[in-house]
């Protein structure tokens, strides 16, 4: 396909601006996509607040977006599972496939991924991408380009399920109701786990959370987080926390209200990349602490989750901007967190 797409680029802190590129030329183990949406992930929006996370520095003009669905417009001549029509959910991150991680099939830790929107790399705030065709993942009829867009921050709640072990017969509670905290969620009721409880200090994403199907809500603004938690659990703790608000309060109040022998699962990251934990407590009880990077082997089993029913993606999506509306959608998703659970940017006309 030849010609120029429209590109939304990030010009500076709190800049966002438009410019063309030619539409890439898929090679042969590659598909052209065209996109429909990408979602602003919290990692979007620090690098457009912040200009860096970490050592990854953003050096203007880059491309920000990494949750994308779209539809097949070419294949390479070596593709074969996938055809020009066909709607796919993209992994965005490419790994080598030859270091010791990627043999042992851990290849979200493969040091030498290239991952859509962390810099160097540009994301996906475009009209097009030419992705290799191994990480697209064709959709089922009834599961939407939308929900397909939002197949990465549920890979990551499952790979957060996965890592804690989720089951069913457990009582479960997952600190935080943004984003990932909701697809943790989600993905624990989907795994079986038996009761799973939200805790957060803004109401209207426990009110999603309640809606996405919680068993029940903390405000832990108003609510004694450790006194709730002994009630729901008969004085015994919870069998599996999910810790993904990323703050010291929060990470010790996983500590405190989880049972004897209970994992819990690190999946938020905090500001300075520092913090205090309980661990006199958390050696008493035994606890096995494991974290999530990203996630591995996981968009064939979230697409069926969703495709079956037990997930219910499409209702997190709280507010949809027009690619053309790019720099509101960021200012928005930055200045309003306690209405916007999450944003997408509709590329597509």
């Amino acid at each position: 396909m030849e010609g120029n797409m429209k590109v939304a680029v990030m010009n500076g802190i709190g800049k966002m601006g438009y410019t063309e590129r030619p539409i890439p030329v898929p090679k042969d183990d590659e598909v052209l996509v065209k996109l429909e949406y990408v979602g602003i992930c919290g990692s979007d929006m620090h690098y457009y607040e912040m200009g860096r996370i970490g050592d990854y520095v953003v050096e203007p003009p880059f491309v920000l977006g990494h949750e994308p669905g779209g539809t097949v417009v070419e294949v390479g001549k070596n593709v074969t599972h996938l055809k020009v029509g066909d709607r796919v959910a993209l992994e965005p991150g490419k790994t080598c496939g030859k270091c010791k991680f990627c043999r042992e099939g851990k290849y979200n830790l493969c040091p030498d991924v290239v991952f859509f929107a962390t810099p160097p790399v540009d994301g996906v705030f475009q009209e097009y991408v030419a992705h290799e065709a191994a990480l697209c993942f064709k959709l089922p009829d009834n599961v939407s380009t939308l929900e397909g867009a939002l197949i990465e921050p549920l890979a990551v709640g499952f790979h957060a399920a996965n890592q804690g072990g989720a089951h069913i017969g457990q009582k479960a509670v997952v600190f935080g109701a943004g984003c990932i905290g909701l697809v943790s969620m989600m993905a624990l009721k989907a795994s079986g786990v038996s009761e799973v409880y939200v805790v957060d200090i803004m109401q209207k994403r426990l009110d999603k959370a309640m809606e996405l199907g919680a068993d029940g809500v903390i405000n832990s603004k108003d609510v004694d987080v450790l006194e709730k938690a002994k009630e729901l659990t008969d004085g015994e703790g919870f069998d599996l926390a999910i810790e993904t608000a990323g703050t010291e309060i929060t990470t010790n109040q996983a500590i405190q209200v989880v049972r004897k022998g209970s994992n819990i699962v690190l999946v938020g990251y905090g500001k300075t990349g520092m913090m205090n934990m309980m661990m006199s407590l958390a050696l008493d009880k035994e606890i096995t602490f494991k974290t999530v990077f990203r996630y591995r082997h996981i968009y064939p089993m979230a697409i069926d989750a969703v495709a079956q029913g037990k997930v219910n993606l499409k209702e997190i999506a709280t507010h949809i901007f027009d690619f053309d509306d790019i720099q509101n959608a960021m200012d928005r998703s930055i200045n309003e967190k306690a209405e916007i659970v999450k944003a997408v940017v509709k590329i597509a006309k």
